[in-house]
């Protein structure tokens, strides 16, 4: 096998608490995340030649060494001790630097499936590994499962039986950089931590622990955020919060139809992203 195509899931954040930073620059976090239904499509293709070349959709994403996902493909070739390359053919259907982790799930898919690619046999704990010298997400995506992220985002425990909800995504169209946001973020006295549950039996038990310590820095400077977190709200979302550093707010739905009507309404005069999508 010589061509590989894989898909690269968004995520949501339906908590997002930063702990405290750390001696090394990166901060403590504890995260609930779950994988939705809109994904990145990749296709691998192994060369003769030895060069990593990205081709991709999106004016917004880098075609060489400052791409995740070629950095993804050279550890696993320098890992290999191949002297091949690959061609990595992406479609971007998540939005770039909007908080739904689609760099990090690419860089993902690519580890994984260039994995597949060598007939390298890579444990998933192995790819882990790897992944998390790439990015803090990148883990979480190689885990495939909901899941408790805790310290910058690699200690992961899984959340078994979480409801499946319906998620109305809107991106209002402006770029946050998730570096200038933990830069700015001032950070408080967090020795009284919630107790979080292991197990989630209900979407309103999900809601009910739903925050994002981000939004503090990001609604501000953004404030179409807070409007869009109302406007669903409004529309009849159960709950509603922006994802990771912004600048994506997810409406969480019980039904389908609801989350439709909620989207039809919530573009009306607006050129915004927004999907209707499922959690994985």
């Amino acid at each position: 096998m010589s061509t590989l195509t894989v898909t690269a899931p968004a995520k949501i954040n339906y908590l997002l608490d930063v702990i405290g930073k750390r001696p090394d620059g990166y901060h403590d976090l504890r995260m609930i995340m779950q994988r939705v239904n809109l994904c990145d499509e990749i296709t691998l293709v192994l060369t003769n030649a030895p060069e990593i070349t990205v081709i991709c959709n999106s004016d917004n994403a880098p075609d060489g060494p400052d791409n995740i996902a070629w950095k993804a493909a050279r550890v696993i070739l320098d890992r290999a001790g191949s002297a091949q390359g690959v061609q990595i053919r992406i479609t971007k259907n998540i939005p770039v630097a909007a908080g739904l982790g689609g760099g990090s799930s690419d860089a993902a898919s690519v580890l994984m499936g260039m994995n597949t690619l060598l007939q390298l046999k890579l444990t998933e704990q192995e790819l882990m590994a790897i992944g998390s010298k790439l990015g803090a997400d990148v883990p979480f995506f190689i885990f495939q499962k909901p899941a408790l992220a805790e310290g910058i985002g690699d200690k992961l425990t899984p959340l078994p039986g979480m409801p499946t909800c319906w998620i109305l995504l809107v991106n209002p169209g402006v770029h946050v950089s998730t570096g200038w946001v933990y830069k700015s973020l001032q950070l408080t006295n967090r020795a009284e931590l919630n107790r979080l549950p292991r197990f989630f039996d209900s979407i309103e038990h999900v809601v009910s622990i739903m925050s994002n310590d981000l939004e503090s820095v990001t609604i501000p400077a953004f404030p179409v955020i807070a409007d869009i977190k109302s406007r669903l709200m409004d529309l009849g979302a159960v709950g509603s919060m922006m994802s990771g550093s912004g600048s994506t707010v997810f409406g969480v739905f019980k039904e389908f139809a609801a989350a439709e009507f909620a989207r039809r309404e919530i573009t009306k005069n607006q050129n915004w992203f927004a999907v209707t999508t499922e959690t994985l």
